[in-house]
């Protein structure tokens, strides 16, 4: 047994310490995963990396229990929350753009509302997502590792065990399913 999932094994026992010492030896690869999923993109609502790792171990701790069997299950689960933390963080900055809590007021804007903000698109993405995990849970995992954490299909396929041709075709069929959800 790797020293890794020994560690997961203590952490599910409720060991503090040894979760501690899990998230303090992934973290250089959480870090890497986290700045492959900000780079490229705008910042969501002005996060950074370190804020979303950080705030990806708050959620850790917050859950309570620690499920994954192994270092891929890990990463996979790692992937789900950064992808949730991220999404509401463009809400919440979504809010804030919106005038959060005042009263609004309506502007004659059809110009502008025909443009697709790359905020608005996260969220479009992630409700086109959710709807794909309640008809093929797998494939949304595939995009959630892969779009939202910029995992390779090697490190997809160990974390959901299957091989790597099983996540690119995947990953095809969901990529055609999220543009025609995305269509609609």
């Amino acid at each position: 047994m790797s020293e890794i999932t020994t560690l997961l094994a203590r952490a599910r026992d409720g060991d503090r310490l040894a979760f501690d010492e899990l998230f303090e030896r992934l973290y250089p690869e959480l870090r890497r995963l986290a700045h492959a999923r900000l780079s490229g993109h705008q910042r969501g609502a002005g996060m950074e990396t370190t804020v979303l790792l950080h705030e990806c171990y708050l959620r850790f701790l917050g859950a309570g229990s620690l499920a994954p069997a192994d270092r891929g299950h890990f990463l996979a689960y790692a992937s789900h929350v950064m992808r949730s933390i991220i999404v509401d963080a463009v809400r919440a900055a979504g809010r804030e753009r919106r005038g959060g809590g005042a009263e609004h007021v309506t502007l004659d804007t059809f110009i502008a509302e025909g443009l697709a903000q790359p905020h608005e698109e996260l969220l479009d993405i992630d409700r086109a997502l959710d709807e794909l995990a309640r008809l093929e849970p797998r494939l949304a995992q595939v995009v959630e590792m892969r779009y939202f954490v910029g995992l390779t299909d090697a490190e997809i396929a160990e974390a959901l065990g299957v091989t790597d041709r099983t996540v690119r075709r995947d990953w095809e069929k969901a990529r055609l399913l999220l543009a025609h959800a995305l269509k609609s």
